[in-house]
């Protein structure tokens, strides 16, 4: 137990120490109105309070590349993105020229990679086929016949119109004549879908018989409607070419392969839970945008509206899934080096492409670049522009991709112009500036340093 004594020791120091703090209260509560105010105690209610507006002068803004620009509602779609590529168009891209009649490669004028029109020549073939020697032959006999005939028949009109020759020998040598005029007729429409042209064959009828000819490029190509054929004829390139100079063809035999990549085939691929979508599309017909791989500069602005025009009715059995196709228009441009003319396509088979498929339409909504959000955990934030201030504000968002957010117009942003990018370094730089010691600045970085 406590004696007595040390109990009134007790009580006289507490009635000291009561007494002292009672006399001294201006003093101590100096100090706690001096911590208060400290910068740190600022910093700390700063730190918990609402946050203020991000100030950058126009260097700062110049050193970010902020660009701004005013909130404007829209109408956007929800998309979702397939794997594509560009392949051949089957019947318009690629084409094969093959020998007429059986001969040999004694000379080769276009090779791969040159550019050639309707009429140019690709090959010159000397001729070995018995058969258009001899259709020749007999192209000039009969020619020959039908001359000595014609002759007659004027001898023998003299001698009808005496009455010294019955109707029966006049009507026998018109007979005649018709006959050989069959036979020549024929003759020429063989050797023309030989290759030979108009003024070879009248060459041949004198007996003037060709011993070669020459190979060119097709005059014709068919265009889907509603594109029009080129005025100046089709622009073929040379791909490949199958036989080698001094070499035997046969009629038939593809000599060379020649590509005209005008029209092409965009071709889709999705799984077989996309079918729907893919079916809607085309029903609806939604055009479908299209973000090409390795794209190159410096080219016009594509005005093709790109919509679906079939789907394949087969799955590939290796990947699973299936195919659709768009049509694609390209574009090329010519050049002139080494006496020769090149042609460069803009787009090629085999380049990739990132199809996107419309699905689900936002009405009244706001559509940002993706740069121009940033995100705090389930918060997501813009910053609003007020002059030099960039003022954060909170927003719900509807849908983002890769490039774009699509943000509700709940009236949670005031009308105004809004930050397109650098939305993660203004974030970085209002965290920066609520944490800062006395004694410190915040670069638009969002790096600190002390006061120069």
């Amino acid at each position: 137990m406590i004696s007595r004594r040390s109990f009134v020791i007790f009580l006289s120091v507490g009635l000291l120490l009561g007494s002292a703090a009672y006399f001294t209260h201006d003093v101590w509560q100096s100090w706690f109105a001096a911590a208060e105010s400290s910068p740190e105690s600022k910093t700390g209610r700063h730190r918990h309070g609402k946050s203020q507006p991000v100030k950058l002068s126009p260097q700062a803004q110049k050193n970010l590349r902020l660009t701004t620009k005013p909130l404007v509602a829209t109408t956007t779609w929800r998309t979702v993105p397939m794997p594509g590529m560009i392949i051949d168009r089957p019947g318009f891209s690629d084409r094969g020229v093959v020998a007429p009649v059986t001969g040999v490669v004694s000379k080769v004028h276009a090779f791969p990679g040159d550019t050639v029109r309707s009429g140019d020549k690709l090959f010159t073939l000397r001729l070995l086929s018995e058969t258009l020697h001899g259709t020749q032959a007999e192209l000039f006999r009969k020619t020959k016949e039908t001359q000595i005939t014609g002759d007659q028949k004027k001898r023998l009109t003299e001698l009808y119109q005496s009455g010294a020759l019955p109707l029966a020998r006049m009507i026998d040598v018109d007979n005649q004549l018709q006959r050989l005029a069959v036979a020549v007729q024929a003759s020429r429409q063989e050797l023309l879908t030989r290759g030979l042209t108009p003024e070879q064959i009248n060459q041949a009828a004198e007996g003037k018989f060709v011993s070669e000819i020459e190979i060119t490029a097709p005059s014709k190509q068919l265009r889907p409607a509603p594109l029009p054929s080129r005025k100046d004829g089709p622009i073929f390139e040379v791909q490949e070419l199958k036989v080698e100079l001094g070499q035997q063809v046969q009629a038939g035999q593809t000599l060379c392969l020649l590509s005209d990549h005008q029209l092409l085939y965009i071709e889709g691929r999705g799984f077989r839970q996309d079918t729907p979508l893919v079916e809607r599309a085309i029903r609806e017909a939604w055009p479908v945008k299209l973000e090409f791989m390795e794209e190159e500069e410096g080219w016009p602005t594509l005005k093709q509206s790109f919509t679906i025009h079939h789907l394949a009715n087969t799955i590939d059995p290796s990947s699973r899934t299936f195919a659709f196709y768009l049509p694609l228009e390209n574009q090329s441009r010519t050049y002139e080096k080494d006496g020769r003319s090149w042609l460069h396509w803009r787009y090629r088979p085999g380049q990739r492409v990132r199809l996107q498929l419309r699905v689900e339409k936002f009405d009244n909504v706001f559509v940002l670049p993706a740069d121009a959000v940033v995100r705090e955990g389930a918060d997501a934030f813009i910053f609003r522009q007020d002059g030099d201030l960039f003022d954060r504000k909170p927003v719900h968002v509807i849908y983002q991709d890769r490039q774009r957010v699509v943000i509700a117009n709940d009236g949670s942003v005031p009308a105004g112009f809004v930050a397109q990018n650098g939305a993660s370094q203004l974030n970085r730089v209002l965290k920066a500036q609520g944490d800062t010691p006395a004694g410190f600045h915040v670069h638009p970085d969002g790096t600190v340093h002390g006061d120069h």
